[in-house]
């Protein structure tokens, strides 16, 4: 317990050293915050329709304006805060999971099984992913369900690629000797032995995997084959600014912003996260 609590001390008092980190773990603590608040700081319901208030600019009452239906984009945006994480953590969690697991058995066993494992890794590669996502999306009905299992199942690999290099430098360890030794069975040995001291470059994948997952389904809502309205998503109401981004550029700055803003939070918590666990830096 010692060594753990040592260990969380050493790796934040390096977090909290990079400024850009710290800054992008407030946005992502925000974004959470609104998220689950989101009933409580909007004006209205993110469907409601009001003919009479169509397409305002940015004012005290509508702050990012109003769309082509008088819905408000503040309160759209919001709420397509939620679709965006929804879809970051499943995605990625699911991505992990698999990636995690193959990369586990591939490293540990080694051999013909780990040749196998790391030729269909290879193979998944190949496939230009976003093309793939598309296609598999195209031939089923649009839903935020299917988005999240497509991007987790298209995304594990460099997730198993970095925890197979990993464990096969930890197999070899001193403390995994020992527990053989001991008479462990290899189930205990990779839950117990190598899986907590793999978790580290995991961790800063999953995070970088967010942004990415988010930006997936910002672009295939954009295309009309994510999220479908009257859901609102980022994507979507990118979407339906890009008609009257001539007079009506509320429509597709914000959400823009707030998209561009949320990887960016993402990306900076990651390399953060990846300095700070690094045993390698001595600051």
């Amino acid at each position: 317990m010692f060594r753990n609590s040592y260990f969380i001390t050493v790796v934040w008092r390096r977090f909290r050293r990079n400024r850009l980190a710290l800054a992008g773990a407030g946005v992502v603590g925000l974004l959470f915050l609104l998220s689950f608040l989101a009933p409580f700081i909007t004006p209205c319901d993110p469907a409601h329709l009001d003919a009479w208030h169509v397409l305002l600019p940015p004012s005290t009452q509508h702050w990012f304006g109003t769309d082509e239906l008088g819905r408000d984009v503040f309160t759209r945006v919001i709420y397509g805060s939620r679709v965006s994480l929804k879809v970051g953590f499943v995605a990625v969690g699911i991505a992990v999971l698999i990636g995690t697991a193959v990369g586990l058995v591939s490293g540990f066993y080694g051999g013909w099984f780990d040749s196998l494992l790391m030729r269909l890794v290879d193979i998944m590669l190949c496939f230009p992913t976003f093309f793939l996502i598309l296609a598999v999306i195209a031939m089923l009905e649009p839903s935020i369900w299917y988005i999240m299992i497509i991007i987790g199942l298209t995304g594990w690999m460099g997730v198993a690629r970095l925890v197979r290099a990993e464990v096969l430098t930890l197999r070899e360890r001193e403390f995994v000797q020992a527990a053989r030794c001991l008479g462990a069975s290899d189930l205990r040995i990779i839950v117990r032995h190598i899986l907590p001291n793999a978790l580290s470059p995991v961790l800063v994948t999953a995070t970088l995997g967010v942004a990415g997952a988010i930006l997936t389904e910002s672009a295939l809502s954009f295309l009309g084959i994510g999220v479908q309205p009257p859901t609102p998503s980022w994507g979507n109401i990118l979407t339906a600014g890009k008609e009257y981004i001539e007079f009506a550029w509320w429509l597709s700055l914000f959400p823009g912003l707030a998209i561009l803003v949320t990887v960016l939070a993402y990306n900076l918590l990651g390399e953060g996260l990846r300095d700070a666990l690094d045993p390698r830096l001595n600051r």
